[in-house]
C-alpha cells in the first residue's frame, strides 16, 4: 500500500465550509472498538464535527458499504476487504491510506492454569483444548479468522484443527467465548487480549506466519468533515493514542 498522509494544508482549505455538529459516519473494524472510542473522544475536544462510529467485522462492514450503506470512512482490519471494495469502485485507491498495524497472539480464560505449550505440536493443541473448541473469526471472511488459519497453517496443524474451531463473526465474539469460558483457547489480536481483564495471553505468534494485520483507512466520502476527521486520525497524537493500546507504530 502506498504511503500517502494527508497534509494539513490541505485539510486547512476544505475546512473552510465546515458546518458545526455535521455528522461523519465511520465504519469501523470490531477489533479498534475501544481505541477508536479514545480517538474520538479525543478529536471532539477540537472539532464541532460529530461523528458515529459504527463497529463490526470488516466483511460485514465492506459488504453494506459495497451495498451502498452510507460510510464517510472505513476502517478495515485486512487489506483485502479494502481491495475488494476499491475493485468494486466503492472506494477509490487514491483514497486509502495506512493506518495502523496489529499482532496475533494466542489467550485462554483468566481462570485458566494452560501455560504455554508446543504450538507446532497438534497433541499438544488436541491436550490443551480437551472437549472444547478453538475460537477464532470466520477463516474464510472474517480477517483475524484468516490471519488464524494462515497461522495454522504455517505450524502444519490446520487440517486437524479445523473440525475443533469454533468460527465467529468477528474477534470482539471471538474474545467474548474465552472471556466467558465457553471456549478454552481463542486466537485474537494483542490489542483485545491486552484490553481484556478476563483472558490471559499464552503465546504471542510470529509476525513471519501470516499476512501482515496492517488496517488501512478509506476516505469513503470526501467532504470537508470527514477529510477532517481522517487528518486527525493520521496525526502524531492519534498514532501516541494507537501505541497506547497496544497497537503497533506504521514504522515499523
Amino acid at each position: 500500500m502506498l504511503k500517502k498522509v494527508i497534509t494539513t494544508s490541505v485539510i486547512s482549505m476544505l475546512c473552510i465550509s465546515l458546518n458545526a455538529q455535521a455528522n461523519v459516519k465511520i465504519y469501523s473494524a470490531s477489533s479498534l472498538t475501544n481505541v477508536m472510542n479514545v480517538l474520538l473522544a479525543e478529536f471532539k475536544t477540537t472539532s464541532d464535527t460529530d461523528v458515529l462510529p459504527i463497529y463490526g467485522g470488516s466483511s460485514s462492514l465492506a459488504r453494506q458499504i459495497e451495498r451502498g450503506a452510507p460510510a464517510d470512512l472505513f476502517i478495515s482490519a485486512n487489506e483485502s476487504w479494502m481491495q475488494h471494495l476499491v475493485k468494486r469502485g466503492s472506494v477509490l485507491q487514491e483514497n486509502v491510506f495506512p493506518f495502523t498495524q496489529n499482532q496475533l497472539v494466542l489467550i485462554a480464560p483468566k481462570t485458566s492454569t494452560l501455560e504455554p505449550f508446543a504450538i507446532e505440536d497438534i497433541r499438544d493443541w488436541q491436550t490443551n483444548i480437551g472437549k472444547g473448541r478453538l475460537a477464532i473469526g470466520n477463516p474464510q471472511a472474517v480477517p483475524a479468522g484468516i490471519y488464524a488459519r494462515q497461522t495454522l497453517q504455517s505450524l502444519n496443524v490446520w487440517n486437524a484443527m479445523k473440525s475443533l474451531t469454533a468460527p465467529t463473526s468477528n474477534v470482539r465474539m471471538t474474545l467474548a467465548l474465552v472471556e466467558r469460558g465457553e471456549a478454552p483457547l481463542g486466537i485474537v489480536y494483542k490489542t483485545d487480549a491486552l484490553q481484556s481483564k478476563n483472558v490471559q495471553l499464552i503465546t504471542e505468534f510470529a509476525s513471519t506466519s501470516h499476512d501482515p494485520i496492517r488496517y488501512p483507512l478509506a476516505i469513503v466520502n470526501t467532504s470537508p468533515e470527514s477529510l477532517e476527521l481522517a487528518a486527525f486520525l493520521q496525526s502524531e497524537k492519534a498514532q501516541e493514542i494507537l501505541i497506547q493500546f497496544g497497537f503497533n507504530s506504521l514504522a515499523q
